[in-house]
């Protein structure tokens, strides 16, 4: 496992993020969640991504019992908040950025989270109070850097000229072979400015049903990205499968390290159900690809 800078941070993560969106807590019994965690740190992941909206905060839980005896410096811990919990708790208000992560700390079983992001902006909040508050908890050392997911480069600009609040430290937008946007504006932004990239990363086919075992054949985990299985993005990823063959990869691991071929991407964050996904995606991490791959990949997806 290969190691990258968090943005400016003094944080080390792993090339190789373990993620819990709609698994952990979720769609996968404790067990074999755990299964997976330990996989991860057996492949070298020193670096785990959650937020209180998975779940509603059972996510959180699941990592709390998952990580209880291993030392609290031996990992990377990241946890957001904005989507609603109640009726009553959303956004990124002072107030809530306080009372969400109090009570994040306690679902997680932790004194600190290594990072805290928003985890998308908040248009209801004034700026300034939502920098003040990430500042507060920072000051307090309940989170030791902040970041944000999904932030458009006029908000990102923004908040960094805000005079005496703690800065960013990372991004954590969609970004992929087939959703490349961040490329124009945020990454040239973010790289100027010190701010690291953490990435969102098939096994599905054209004409096929989703494997019953998989994310996207789960009636729990599967809603959501039944949108991105339509014929021509599964087409653009079936002519990747020769690419990916003549280097000996998988069409998992390709796709990490097409994304990891970015110097401004400090971690991808991966999603597993078991053990095994979590071995070969690990794998992807220092996996180097020539200038002649990227052309094939690009008339691949052209």
């Amino acid at each position: 496992m290969k190691y990258r800078k968090l943005g400016a941070s003094d944080l080390s993560v792993s090339e190789i993020c373990l993620g819990s969106w709609l698994t952990y807590g979720v769609g996968v019994e404790f067990e074999r969640g755990r299964a997976c965690v330990d996989a991860a740190f057996d492949a070298g992941v020193n670096f785990l991504d959650t937020s209180n909206i998975y779940g509603i905060g059972a996510a959180e839980e699941f990592l709390g019992r998952a990580l209880r005896g291993r030392p609290r410096a031996s990992y990377i811990l990241a946890t957001k908040l904005y989507f609603p919990m109640t009726d009553e708790d959303s956004g990124l208000s002072r107030a809530q950025i306080h009372k969400q992560l109090d009570l994040s700390l306690k679902r997680l079983g932790t004194d600190y989270v290594d990072l805290y992001q928003c985890h998308r902006y908040d248009h209801d909040t004034p700026l300034e109070e939502t920098m003040q508050g990430l500042s507060e908890v920072v000051r307090a050392g309940k989170a030791r850097c902040i970041g944000f997911s999904e932030w458009g480069a006029e908000q990102i600009e923004a908040a960094l000229k805000i005079a005496g609040t703690v800065r960013f430290v990372s991004s954590q937008p969609q970004y992929s072979l087939l959703w490349r946007r961040p490329e124009s504006d945020v990454f040239p932004l973010c790289a100027r400015e010190g701010i690291g990239q953490i990435v969102l990363s098939g096994k599905y086919k054209r004409g096929a049903p989703p494997p019953p075992d998989s994310r996207a054949g789960s009636a729990q985990m599967g809603g959501f990205i039944q949108r991105w299985l339509d014929d021509d993005k599964l087409a653009a990823v079936e002519r990747l499968a020769p690419v990916a063959r003549d280097l000996g990869l998988t069409m998992s691991q390709l796709a990490l390290a097409w994304v990891l071929r970015r110097p401004e991407v400090s971690s991808a964050i991966i999603g597993a159900t078991k053990p095994e996904q979590v071995v070969e995606n690990a794998a992807a991490s220092g996996k180097t690809l020539s200038p002649e791959t990227l052309k094939a990949i690009d008339a691949a997806l052209a």
